[in-house]
């Protein structure tokens, strides 16, 4: 089975299954292992990877978590000013139930 830890060291690390480093150690481990790796890539036999559309995934990403905290501020907003849940779901497109679930916890803190 592809990447499943084996024998990854056989394969190209955009294959390689990685676990996050956690620790300061596995940090500067990780670190160390991706300078030795690209300082191995040779410009000559290694094409450019053209990485615009995982550049376009980080960007909407980073968008969609700003929209969020939009939302989120606006549905904080409308309940401090005595917005009922019924009329909040009503906007959001969900029910008065599950109003509440969703954003609940951000009237509460």
């Amino acid at each position: 089975m592809l990447g499943t830890g084996a024998n990854d060291d056989l394969l190209p690390l955009s294959h390689q299954v990685m676990t996050m480093p956690r620790t300061r150690q596995e940090l500067e481990q990780a670190a160390a292992n991706a300078e030795v790796w690209l300082d191995s890539l040779d410009p000559d036999t290694t094409p450019a990877e053209d990485t615009f559309d995982l550049r376009e995934i980080g960007l909407a990403l980073g968008e969609l978590v700003t929209q969020q905290k939009r939302l989120d501020n606006a549905v904080l907003a409308a309940r401090r000013n005595g917005r009922s849940w019924g009329e909040i779901g009503l906007v959001l497109g969900i029910s008065k139930q599950a109003a509440p679930e969703r954003y609940g916890k951000l009237v509460n803190r």
